[in-house]
């Protein structure tokens, strides 16, 4: 019977560590399961996170289109040895903003197609017959940002289908400034025949003898003024660029100079008159606001000539007497 008890005990302790056994290897092979990791899905490459997998195959394949300036060179030599000295050339070196920013391909778009096409230039963007709109879209990619181009899309050279490369050569320039296809003034005299004719009169901006340039007083890229004027530091007319005694401010100013500018009195390009004057006698020129008629609230107008000024010759000249025109410190009807 003792023999009988310590077999049964002994069993009982034998089937005890085999279900204790049992119960551990089970709970370790559920802690694996838990840490173990996910299976990747079928596209995904199982050392890419499953998040970023589509953009970097997007990134890949986009990056696959675009072939290199080196490559372009291969057949386009001569162009890209006129391209190399401006500096567009640059580009090549700025990694900043990808394929699609650098060399040849910054303008004319991802040129793999255009390779595999033996040259098709149905495969790549090519500005010689592109629109004027295509075209400043192009390079507005780019030059958008600026003070000289902010009025860019509403400048009257865009109103008048005048494209960016009309002006500027991107692979042939002329001037190793701006890129133009002419140096200035022919550049502007190529449409501005009437300005040409003006700038040859015996008063005139020297612009012909090269002191003074188209773009000193206009943006060809468009203003907010009119005729694409620029406008000084100071945000007052360009004419006081040069002419800083006549700008003030004055205690007693003339109104034209304020409300019409200087072009009320001058033709600014050019004419026959000394001072470019817009007519011959000084006189007449004032007498077009100061008539006889008395300035009053109703007409508005300026004030008349005095009764005593016969416009003989000693009151030939208005400005004899009336020396400080533009505006004075000290006198209100312009003496001194």
């Amino acid at each position: 019977m003792r023999a009988g008890g310590k077999t049964s005990r002994a069993a009982l302790l034998l089937a005890a560590f085999f279900a204790l056994a049992a119960f551990s290897t089970g709970q370790t092979q559920d802690a694996t399961k838990d840490k173990a990791p996910q299976s990747p899905p079928s596209n995904v490459h199982p050392l890419t996170p499953a998040t970023s997998a589509a953009p970097a195959d997007a990134q890949t394949a986009g990056s696959s289109k675009y072939v290199g300036a080196e490559t372009c060179k291969t057949c386009h030599e001569k162009i890209y040895e006129g391209w190399e000295k401006t500096p567009h050339w640059k580009t090549t070196l700025d990694t900043k903003g990808g394929p699609s920013h650098q060399g040849c391909e910054g303008c004319h778009g991802p040129g793999a197609d255009h390779v595999a096409g033996g040259g098709d230039v149905s495969k790549i963007f090519t500005f010689k017959n592109a629109s004027t709109k295509e075209i400043n879209s192009r390079c507005m990619t780019c030059h958008v940002g600026g003070t000289q181009h902010m009025n860019a899309i509403n400048s009257l050279h865009t109103q008048n289908n005048v494209s960016c490369i009309s002006c500027h050569s991107p692979h042939d320039a002329k001037t190793k400034e701006f890129l133009l296809v002419k140096p200035e003034p022919e550049l502007c005299y190529t449409c501005h025949i009437q300005q040409k004719s003006q700038f040859e009169m015996p008063f005139h901006h020297r612009v012909n003898e090269g002191l003074v340039k188209c773009s000193d007083c206009h943006n060809p890229h468009g203003t907010v003024a009119a005729k694409q004027v620029r406008t000084s530091a100071t945000q007052d007319a360009i004419c006081f660029t040069c002419h800083t005694d006549k700008q003030g401010p004055f205690v007693f100013e003339h109104e034209p100079v304020k409300i019409e500018g200087c072009q009320s009195c001058h033709i600014p390009h050019g004419g026959a008159n000394v001072h470019m004057l817009r007519v011959s006698d000084v006189n007449l020129l004032c007498l077009q606001c100061h008539t006889n008629s008395p300035a009053n609230a109703k007409t508005g107008a300026a004030p008349g000539t005095p009764s005593f000024h016969s416009q003989q010759t000693f009151f030939k000249s208005c400005t004899l007497c009336h020396s400080q025109i533009h505006g004075s410190n000290f006198d209100q009807t312009f003496f001194k």
